[in-house]
């Protein structure tokens, strides 16, 4: 008899229910793959081996050259989701047609898979297995199984065409499983017969002491799985902003050290929808992502760190995902660092109708000057299916690739993301964008809009008119506090405007929130006097979080406010010390909690004692001076350092471009950067009626002396010439003030 009807005996035993409720108090769970590819998940009901949490197929043999002396049991399809079915249907359709095993090698044997000989469903597989008992290993970090008995099939038979004398099949004792110190569920065996006309199979029982396995990497608990719906639930953390999510690839690109970063919308061809549509791009020249950084960039739930670095912005790893969901439904990333280059495609069209995210990844690694797949990472023939799902649902093929990654020549690193598909608005999208004109003044630079020019909703706000709430440049002018990376919207170069540096009649208060310092910079902008605007701009980790946010009288006193701004850094005080932090996961607010509540306290305290000093004994006259900053500043396009020039310059007169060796200030690069002192404020020559030392004596105000050689306001040789100037022009007329309300 040849042993294959055997292994049909055997087959049929384990497809007799009750043997198959003896044998399954206990199912450990494998992943089966084949050149890194996920075939299928699968249970091992009787596992008597040694078991991987992976099983990987490394060959192909002919039934009939199956060893001799083999074990058994069988494994059934658990399918994590619907395509591993499929794929494990056609797994077994080869194997069966080719009449072929799968081989798959184990720490201390070896696995043949074959499939079930008389059913097409396929319902199981049965695993034949050598094993080396003394090499099965014994750490206490393996789940031991302490079974009693196991299947001794075709043991002792050789594959030929003889009817091998002696060949049994035993059904011995049912295992009794020990889990974590847990007794297991009760498992009961019925004996049962393979008939076969040409030989009936004795049934025999017999045990066999000590025979233990211990299953390693087998998952015990359940585990969360990521539905493609999941995709469009991460949009919506930037739901009521937009900006939000763009804000979150500048966060991104800053942490990466990037000089430039370029943000623009610009129409593409798209072969699948057979017309251009509009496409967003993101693009800096940071030092880019290795396959093991970018892999955490598109994973769900990654480690936060565990302590809070005041340099870094990104914290909570949902970044990435939540900004381009909320963008578009699909996004791929092109990053490349000195000795690698990566592509990842997140999206939802791929996803369509799939049960688990997909996200194709394809690394490659530097050989010399050219970079070729990393076979370390991945296998051709993955690298081949997951650039062909990239191509089969992207505009890019390998050409528009190429091309994208030529953009990496400049500084040989950095990071790009494209977003296509983008959100809607009604029968347009979201955002609308306007090219800049070329050789065009300031006023003609190019930008990205959201399409509702709504004003977000804050407390005691009531002009309409605010710029950076749907405006991308004017976001982008005051979104650091410390702004040094150049950032070009459609193409034009955005001018950074540091609040602290642009204010009038400026004081800098000191205190501490629960034993941290604060400090915070107050002053009047003429430019929100103008669009009828005020508030406290709070930063973190030197990132904008909050704008206008009105405290105390400004939320209630109307035009009194109007005009006057708050800067401040809240870093320390937003942390509690362990690690974590009081910032939504958008970085759009923070979580309303004791610190935040104290500090709103403090920081009403401070605007109010700023009106009364400096707002309620001016008198109002028709007519009154502008709010003209207390200094005019400038930023290198080269070493981006701020430099401090006259107070009556008109900056508007330099050119887009400007850098150190240029007028007014004819000097260096290597030139120090002039700070703002705390408390120290400097008057300009065009604030006429305004008597700095008549107010200081009366000790109303928070108004300090302008200052002297080395101080603030010094820079060159004629810094002592130009506070002589400012000191001469103040006269002790009645300070005016600028008319009140929305301008007309």
């Amino acid at each position: 008899m040849d042993c294959i009807f055997m292994m049909t005996n055997l087959a049929c035993e384990l497809d007799n229910p009750q043997h198959q409720k003896s044998v399954d108090g206990f199912q450990c769970y494998v992943m089966l793959k084949k050149d890194a590819k996920c075939i299928c998940r699968v249970t091992c009901s009787k596992p008597s081996i040694s078991i991987n949490g992976i099983w990987d197929i490394t060959d192909f043999i002919k039934r009939e050259h199956l060893p001799s002396g083999l074990y058994s049991t069988h494994i059934q399809p658990a399918g994590e989701v619907r395509y591993q079915k499929e794929e494990w249907y056609k797994f077994m359709r080869y194997l069966k047609e080719s009449k072929k095993a799968a081989c798959v090698k184990i720490e201390n044997g070896k696995l043949y898979i074959l499939p079930s000989w008389h059913e097409e469903e396929y319902g199981h597989a049965i695993v034949m297995y050598t094993m080396h008992e003394d090499t099965i290993p014994r750490s206490h970090n393996h789940v031991k199984l302490e079974i009693k008995s196991e299947y001794d099939v075709l043991a002792n038979c050789k594959m030929d065409n003889r009817d091998p004398p002696g060949c049994k099949v035993y059904n011995k004792d049912p295992p009794v499983c020990k889990i974590d110190n847990e007794d297991p569920p009760d498992c009961n065996s019925d004996q049962t017969n393979g008939n076969n006309k040409a030989s009936q199979s004795r049934v025999e029982t017999c045990s066999k002491s000590g025979c233990s396995a211990t299953v390693q990497n087998v998952p015990l608990k359940n585990y969360v799985s990521a539905h493609p719906s999941y995709l469009k639930t991460l949009g919506q953390t930037h739901s009521d902003w937009i900006f939000g999510a763009i804000a979150e690839f500048v966060d991104n690109s800053r942490d990466a050290k990037a000089t430039t970063l370029d943000i623009s919308i610009d129409m593409i061809y798209s072969r699948i929808v057979g017309k251009e549509i509009p496409m967003l791009a993101v693009v800096d020249d940071g030092h880019g992502m290795n396959h093991e950084e970018i892999m955490k960039m598109v994973s769900f739930g990654r480690k936060q760190p565990d302590i809070d670095d005041p340099n870094y912005i990104g914290r909570y790893g949902v970044g990435f995902k939540t900004g381009t969901m909320r963008l578009g439904k699909d996004a791929l990333v092109l990053t490349q660092t000195t000795n690698s280059r990566s592509i990842a495609f997140l999206s939802q069209s791929l996803n369509d109708g799939k049960d688990m995210i997909e996200i194709p990844i394809v690394t490659y690694s530097r050989k010399g000057q050219y970079m070729e797949l990393d076979t370390n990472i991945q296998t051709e023939a993955l690298s081949k299916s997951n650039l062909k799902a990239i191509m089969e649902f992207s505009p890019f093929n390998k050409y528009f690739i190429g091309e994208k990654s030529g953009l990496f020549h400049k500084k040989g690193t950095g990071t790009q993301i494209y977003i296509w598909n983008l959100d809607e608005w009604g029968s347009k999208y979201t955002l609308e964008w306007v090219n800049g004109m070329t050789g065009g003044s300031s006023f003609h630079q190019g930008d990205i809009f959201i399409r509702s020019r709504r004003p977000r909703s804050r407390l005691g706000q009531m002009t309409r008119e605010v710029p950076l709430d749907y405006s991308l440049r004017s976001y982008l002018e005051v979104i650091f506090l410390d702004p040094r990376m150049k950032i070009n919207v459609q193409g034009s170069l955005v001018k950074s405007r540091p609040l602290a540096r642009f204010l009038h009649k400026t004081s800098i208060e000191n205190g501490s929130v629960l034993g941290k310092p604060v400090e915070l910079i107050l002053g009047q902008s003429q430019l929100d006097l103008e669009q009828g605007n005020c508030g406290i701009f709070l930063y973190w980790h030197g990132r904008l979080i909050e704008a206008y946010k009105r405290v105390g009288s400004m939320v209630h006193n109307g035009e009194k406010s109007h005009g006057i701004i708050g800067v401040i850094d809240v870093t320390n005080v937003m942390d509690d010390g362990s690690g974590r932090v009081w910032v939504h996961n958008n970085k759009q607010g923070f979580v309303d909690c004791e610190p935040y509540a104290l500090l709103e306290d403090w920081l009403s305290k401070k605007a109010d004692d700023y009106l009364d000093n400096n707002i309620d004994k001016v008198h109002v006259k028709k007519g009154g001076p502008r709010h003209k900053p207390d200094h005019e500043w400038v930023q290198c396009n080269k070493c981006r350092k701020w430099r401090m020039l006259d107070a009556d310059f008109d900056s508007k007169t330099l050119p887009q471009e400007w850098f150190c060796y240029m007028k007014p200030v004819n000097g260096k690069c290597e030139m120090p950067e002039q700070k703002l002192e705390h408390g120290v404020i400097t008057i300009s020559s065009q604030r006429s009626g305004y008597n700095c030392k008549e107010n200081s004596s009366q000790g109303n105000n928070k108004v300090k002396q302008p200052p002297t050689k080395g101080s603030l306001g010094s820079i060159g040789k004629g810094s002592d010439a130009r506070v002589s100037n400012q000191e001469a022009l103040i006269s002790n007329r009645p300070a005016k003030r600028l008319r009140n309300g929305l301008k007309r």
